[in-house]
C-alpha cells in the first residue's frame, strides 16, 4: 500500500538523518552552536514577559505607586484587574498572532510584537492615572501574548530535531530569569527617594521603563536573523531556505543532512499545497480575499478534521492543565502565601518569594539541557506527580496547624520548603515542556493557527487561576492546594494516556505519532508517496537503503513501503 507520511513513506529517510545528526542535550548545543545563539537571543522575548510579571508585583507594593493609583491599590478588587488585564490582552495577542506569523513571518511577527510591547510599556511609564495603567497593561499584553507565541515557533522552526526541545525550553529558561532580575531590580529601586510616604515616583518609573532596553535589542537585533526555513518553503523562496539550514547546520548546501532536512520540509510543503488546490480550487488567485478564506478554512480544519481536532486538544489541554497546577497563584500571590504558612514579617515572605524565582531558575536548566535525552512524556508526568505531592503535603500541613503556626514553626518551614520544591518541579517540567510540546505538533499549513489556539489557551486560563486565587485562599484556606494539587495529578494522567512522545521527530513526521496517516484517503496517500519519490526521498530499491542488508530483509521492508 502506498506509505501516508513521511516517517511511515519513507523509513530510510529518516534512519539516515538522525543517523547523520549530532548528539542532544549540551554536547548537541555546542554541536549547534549557530543556532543556539539565534535561539538564545529570540528568548528575549521570554525575558520580557518575565520580567514584566516580576516587577509590577513589586510596584503595586511601592509606597509612591499607591499614593499615585489611590484606590486602584488599596482596593482589592480593582488591584486584581490592574494584576490580570496583562493576561486579557495577551489573550488577544495570540489570536492575532497565528495569522500574522503565516503572513508576515515569524521574524516579522516579532518585530511588530515588540512595537506594540513598547508602546504598552511607555504609557504605563508615563501613567497619572489608573486608566493609564489598565490600559498600557493590555497593550503591552498584546506584546508579551504574541511574543510567548512568535518566539517558541521560531525556535521550534530553526532547530534541528535532536535539539529543538532544549532551544524551545529557553523561552522558560528566559522567563524564569526575568522574574529572577526584575525582583531584584524592584527591591534596588525600592529605596529612591526613600520608603515613606515621600518615595519619589522614580522607584517604579524607572523599572517598567527598564523593560524597553531588552525589548529594543530584540526588536532591531531580530532583523539580523535568519527567517525561519519552513515559513521561506511554504512562501516558495526554496534557495533562501536551503541556503539558510545550510548556514545554521553550519555545513555546504550539497551535503546530506541538509538535503534531508530540506527535503523533507518540501515534501510535506507540496502535499499540503496540493491538497488544498484540490479542496479549494476557486481560492487560489493570491488576492486577499481568497487568502483570507483559505484562513478561515485552516482555523476551521482544526476542528473538523479528526487529527487536527486531536492536537489542538492535546495543546489546549496541556495548557489548561499548566496553569491549573497553580503555578500563578504561587507567582502572583507568594507573598500572602508565605504568610498564611506562618512567616511573620515582610522581610520573611518576601525572602520565601524570591527563593521561588531562583529555584524556579535554576531548576529550568537541567530542562533545556536534558529533555531532549528524555523526552517529553517522562518530564511531565514526573513534574506533574511532584507537584500534586507537593499540593497535598502543604494542603495537610495548613489544615493540622493552620490556627498553631507560633507554636509549629518547623511545619510552618517543612511547608514552605515544599513550596519551593513545587517551583522547582514545575521549573524543569510543566514550564518548558508544555511550550516545546505545543510548538511542534502542528502540520506546517496551520502550524502558527494552531499555536495561537493552544498559546491562548494558556493565557485564558492565566487569567482566570489570577482572578479566583484571592477568593479561594480566603474561601477554601487549604482546600485551595487540594484543588491544584488535583488538577496537577489529572494533567500527569491526561500526558500518560493521551500524549504521544515527540522526542526526536522532526516536525514533518508528527503527522505519524498524530495518527494522520489513518485519515488521509488513498488518492491522498498515493499523491504524498509521489511527492516523495519525485524528490529523491522514497526509492523503490532497497539496495538504496541498506545494502549490508539481506535480500529477504530488502524485501520486507520494500513491502512495507
Amino acid at each position: 500500500m502506498a506509505g501516508g507520511t513521511l516517517s511511515d513513506s519513507s523509513p530510510f529517510t529518516a534512519t539516515r538523518r538522525k543517523n547523520l545528526a549530532g548528539a542532544s542535550g549540551w554536547a548537541g548545543l555546542v554541536h549547534n552552536a549557530r543556532i543556539f545563539a539565534i535561539a538564545v537571543f529570540a528568548s528575549l522575548g521570554g525575558l520580557l514577559y518575565g520580567y514584566n510579571q516580576g516587577v509590577f508585583s513589586g510596584v503595586l507594593a511601592m509606597n509612591s505607586f499607591g499614593a499615585r493609583m489611590g484606590d486602584a491599590v488599596s482596593n482589592p478588587d480593582k488591584k486584581g484587574w490592574l494584576v490580570a488585564i496583562l493576561e486579557l490582552g495577551a489573550w488577544a495577542g495570540v489570536l492575532f498572532t497565528g495569522y500574522l506569523a503565516d503572513k508576515l513571518s515569524r521574524k516579522y511577527t516579532i518585530v511588530l510584537a515588540v512595537v506594540v510591547f513598547c508602546i504598552g510599556v511607555v504609557v504605563q511609564t508615563a501613567a497619572f492615572k489608573p486608566s493609564s495603567i489598565l490600559g498600557g497593561r493590555f497593550v503591552t499584553g498584546l506584546g508579551v501574548g504574541s511574543l510567548s507565541m512568535a518566539v517558541p515557533l521560531y525556535n521550534a522552526e530553526i532547530a534541528p530535531p535532536e535539539v529543538r526541545g532544549s532551544l524551545v525550553a529557553l523561552q522558560q529558561l528566559a522567563i524564569t530569569f526575568g522574574i529572577m532580575i526584575s525582583f531584584w531590580i524592584d527591591y534596588g529601586t525600592n529605596y529612591i527617594g526613600g520608603v515613606n510616604e515621600t518615595q519619589h515616583e522614580a522607584a517604579w518609573r524607572i523599572p517598567l521603563a527598564l523593560q524597553l532596553i531588552p525589548a529594543v535589542i530584540l526588536g532591531c537585533g531580530i532583523l539580523l536573523m535568519p527567517f525561519s526555513p519552513r515559513w521561506l518553503v511554504n512562501r516558495g523562496r526554496d534557495e533562501e531556505a536551503l541556503r539558510v539550514l545550510s548556514k545554521a547546520r553550519g555545513v555546504p548546501e550539497t551535503d546530506e543532512l541538509v538535503q534531508i532536512e530540506f527535503l523533507e520540509i518540501r515534501a510535506q510543503h507540496l502535499f499540503e499545497k496540493e491538497t488544498s488546490e484540490i479542496k479549494f480550487p476557486q481560492f487560489q488567485d493570491g488576492s486577499f480575499s481568497s487568502n483570507f478564506k483559505l484562513g478561515f478554512y485552516d482555523y476551521l480544519s482544526l476542528l473538523t478534521h479528526r487529527d487536527l481536532l486531536y492536537r489542538v486538544a492535546v495543546g489546549s489541554l496541556t495548557m489548561f492543565f499548566q496553569q491549573w497546577t497553580g503555578i500563578n497563584a504561587i507567582l502572583y500571590y507568594a507573598p500572602s502565601i508565605f504568610k498564611d504558612l506562618g512567616l511573620t514579617g515582610n522581610s520573611n515572605s518576601l525572602l520565601a518569594t524570591g527563593v521561588v524565582g531562583i529555584v524556579m531558575f535554576l531548576a529550568t536548566i537541567p530542562a533545556v539541557l536534558y529533555v531532549d535525552k528524555l523526552g517529553r512524556k517522562p518530564v511531565l508526568i514526573s513534574g506533574a506527580f511532584l507537584m500534586a505531592a507537593c499540593h497535598f503535603i502543604v494542603a495537610l500541613l495548613t489544615g493540622l496547624y493552620r490556627n498553631s503556626w507560633e507554636s509549629h514553626v518547623a511545619a510552618g518551614w517543612v511547608a514552605c520548603v515544599f513550596v519551593w520544591i513545587f517551583s522547582i518541579a514545575f521549573g524543569y517540567s510543566w514550564g518548558p515542556c508544555a511550550w516545546i510540546l505545543v510548538a511542534e505538533i502542528w502540520p506546517l499549513s496551520v502550524r502558527g493557527k494552531g499555536l495561537s489556539i493552544a498559546a491562548s489557551s494558556n493565557w485564558m486560563n492565566n487569567f482566570i487561576v489570577g482572578q479566583v486565587t484571592p477568593t479561594m485562599l480566603a474561601h477554601l484556606s487549604y482546600g485551595t492546594f487540594i484543588f491544584f494539587g488535583a488538577f496537577s495529578f489529572l494533567g500527569g494522567l491526561f500526558v500518560w494516556f493521551f500524549v504521544p512522545e515527540t522526542k526526536g521527530l522532526t516536525l514533518e513526521e508528527m503527522d505519524g505519532v498524530f495518527g494522520a496517516t489513518a485519515g488521509l484517503a488513498v488518492v491522498d496517500q498515493e499523491r504524498q508517496t509521489a511527492i516523495f519519490r519525485r524528490l529523491g526521498l522514497l526509492h523503490d530499491d532497497v539496495t538504496d537503503h541498506a545494502s549490508d542488508e539481506k535480500t529477504s530483509q530488502n524485501g520486507d521492508h520494500a513491502a512495507k513501503v
